[in-house]
């Protein structure tokens, strides 16, 4: 099989889309240290934020947001695309390519349209129902295709002949062994090491509607022997209060950057229905509350829907969360250890932990032509 000798990581935007790449990164890295990688981002993504703390090198190219339809008129017709994948198909040429891998958002489009020209090999990872339109506008090339849950293919007929090799995930989490973490993880936040423990959080900017029906239902969930980890997001502005006279610890903090922290701490989690977080929360076998956004293509109902039938979560729509419903809903389960272990051990089930090194043999598989 081919040996990968110099990669270029398209995906910028949100976190959803810088993740995976970033885990892929480390995945590539740590099977050969010599491996050259180069990731595309733009000047207005989260990949600014992100990428350069890593050490990856990070080069941005021109992209623009593109029409909600993606058809073959749009790559012929839009010059603006094809000044983007010149520049692109320049810093390939550079780096000498061996292979493309997307992850999706507008960088992705001019490194597809370059690597097609460029006749280099080209893998594109999806992991949302429906497909991002970059990426659909890149499965119109030669390809091959990568996708982070196993319902897809029988789901999005789009993605009918993708590869399931799961989401990559940071080591930290594909290798976590929560019972072995958790004392430290609790005293790590000031947690009692023996209260069940509810993680909460709204992905990276937070959820007002979580935070504030958990903050109501503080006194009841620390009542019945709870205690509550909860990330409130570090660009809310909302004022999240926290009665005083509550009977067990409730931390807060706006930000958690190891998050296997606290999913190690958790015995259950309450949170939105992203595509990553389902991913996360399944592969470390957590029971869940998935609150899906409640606008837009129910695209967070696809995601966790396939959990949540596997036994391994439920669902509350944001507009029934509130303190009435997880003290009617979430305090029974969060202090049931029997049901909080089944339903552990069925969202294992669902999860995968090898998505980083499924991916990377797909796209040796790809340079090798095979």
């Amino acid at each position: 099989m081919s040996q990968l000798r110099s990669v270029v990581l398209a995906g910028g935007g949100t976190g959803g889309h810088i993740y995976p790449l970033l885990a892929f990164a480390d995945c590539l890295r740590r099977n050969d240290p010599n491996v050259r990688i180069t990731c595309l981002g733009t000047t207005k993504g989260m990949e600014n934020e992100l990428i350069p703390p890593t050490g990856y090198d990070l080069r941005i190219v021109p992209a623009y947001q593109l029409p909600r339809k993606v058809n073959m008129d749009l790559v012929k017709t839009a010059p603006r695309m094809m000044r983007a994948a010149k520049v692109t198909r320049s810093i390939l040429d550079e780096v000498e390519a061996d292979a493309v891998v997307g992850f999706g958002g507008y960088v992705a489009v001019p490194a597809y349209l370059a690597a097609w020209r460029r006749k280099t090999p080209m893998v594109i990872f999806e992991f949302n129902d429906p497909p991002g339109v970059a990426n659909r506008l890149g499965m119109r090339f030669d390809h091959r295709l990568a996708l982070g849950f196993p319902h897809l293919p029988q789901t999005v007929p789009a993605l009918k002949d993708g590869e399931v090799t799961g989401v990559p995930l940071r080591t930290g989490i594909s290798r976590l062994d929560r019972s072995a973490m958790r004392a430290q993880a609790r005293a790590h936040f000031g947690l009692d090491p023996d209260r069940p423990t509810l993680f909460v959080f709204g992905a990276s900017q937070g959820a007002n509607s979580i935070n504030q029906a958990v903050a109501g239902a503080a006194k009841a969930i620390t009542a019945a022997g709870g205690q509550v980890l909860h990330v409130i997001g570090a660009r809310r502005d909302e004022p999240v209060e926290i009665p005083a006279d509550i009977s067990g610890p409730y931390v807060t903090l706006p930000f958690l950057k190891e998050m296997e922290l606290g999913y190690a701490a958790a015995d259950v989690v309450l949170c939105r229905g992203g595509a990553m977080t389902c991913a996360e929360v399944a592969a470390v076998g957590l029971p869940a509350v998935y609150v899906p956004l409640p606008w837009g293509n129910r695209e967070q109902y696809k995601n966790a829907g396939p959990v949540v039938a596997a036994g391994g979560g439920v669902f509350c729509d944001d507009e029934d969360l509130s303190p009435a419903w997880i003290e009617r809903e979430l305090v029974p389960l969060l202090t049931d250890p029997a049901r909080v272990h089944t339903m552990g051990v069925q969202a294992a089930a669902f999860g995968r932990r090898n998505g980083d090194e499924a991916l990377r043999d797909l796209t040796l598989r790809a340079v090798a032509g095979a």
